[in-house]
């Protein structure tokens, strides 16, 4: 699992307690209005593009890093699509770090680049028409923001 280093630092303080943690999520679309996903590897689950943001970051310079560390592509960011939180959006990781997220999720265009896992976080990024998106393959975290989006989703129980 990749983590920030000033994060690294928090964890050495507090060990695997709940920290609530703003993020950023994207949503890359194409013209026909498929979804740009990465398939995470200490999970092996479909997910948004996205993680946190850091010291003296703006939402949307969180947004352009971590699209083009996980998925490779250069964007152009769009419209705001929400800002969501509360249980919903918390994750157990694997290690057993629990975080609550309060994440900013922007719309985007890919501008450059081709879609590349990274293989430290990613092991793949495909685009995903929404009607086929791997729900059975997604974390409860990426189905919550799904369906906050107005996807259509399976309920997430867990």
């Amino acid at each position: 699992m990749s983590i920030a280093p000033f994060l690294r630092r928090i964890r050495e303080l507090v060990g695997h307690e709940l920290l609530v943690l703003p993020g950023v999520a994207v949503l890359p679309r194409d013209p026909s209005g498929r979804i740009l996903l990465v398939r995470i590897i200490d999970t092996g689950q479909w997910a948004i593009i996205g993680g946190v943001i850091e010291p003296d970051e703006s939402p949307q310079t969180a947004a352009v890093r971590e699209t083009e560390e996980e998925a490779g592509v250069r964007i152009a960011l769009g419209s705001l699509l929400g800002v969501f939180g509360g249980p919903e959006f918390r994750i157990t990781y694997p290690n057993g770090d629990q975080t609550s997220y309060v994440s900013t999720v922007f719309d985007a265009t890919v501008i450059g680049g081709t879609p590349t896992p990274d293989g430290d976080e990613t092991s793949e990024v495909r685009w995903w028409a929404p009607e086929q998106l791997p729900h059975e393959q997604m974390g409860a975290f990426t189905l919550a923001l799904l369906h906050a989006l107005g996807f259509a989703v399976p309920f997430a129980d867990g």
